[in-house]
């Protein structure tokens, strides 16, 4: 399977999956105008991934800003990798948020209550 990586741009994080070791990364600013037409191919590309994972899966968000859009493709991700834990494999999340930042911190929090999975809020400084 090949690598996934989507540069950045203004309104879109970058995506950088790499399925050798099962690091997955989404980092900046997620408010693409049609959330569907961005992350509908990360999320098809996930499902793949998970017909032949790392024995460890992790994926590290570090937004700067996120609307309710990507939000819920966010949230499906993160479903398709409980979905795989649920069968007894390994996958933890990392979600990284500024420490004056309310919004993504507690956006961060809302997503560990709901989705039980190893989840880490990893406070920068």
């Amino acid at each position: 399977m090949n690598d996934l990586n989507i540069e950045k741009t203004y309104s879109t994080p970058l995506v950088s999956f790499d399925p050798k070791n099962g690091v997955f990364k989404i980092e900046g600013r997620s408010i693409p105008e049609n959330p569907a037409a961005f992350y509908d191919p990360v999320n098809t590309w996930i499902e793949q991934y998970f017909k032949n994972p790392q024995p460890l899966t992790r994926l590290d968000i570090r937004l700067d800003y996120i609307n309710s859009g990507s939000s819920k493709s966010i949230m499906y991700l993160m479903k398709v990798m409980k979905d795989y834990h649920d069968k007894g494999n390994e996958c933890q999340v990392n979600w990284y948020f500024e420490e004056d930042d309310e919004s993504i911190r507690d956006l961060g929090k809302h997503y560990k209550s709901l989705i039980k999975l190893p989840f880490n809020l990893v406070e920068l400084y």
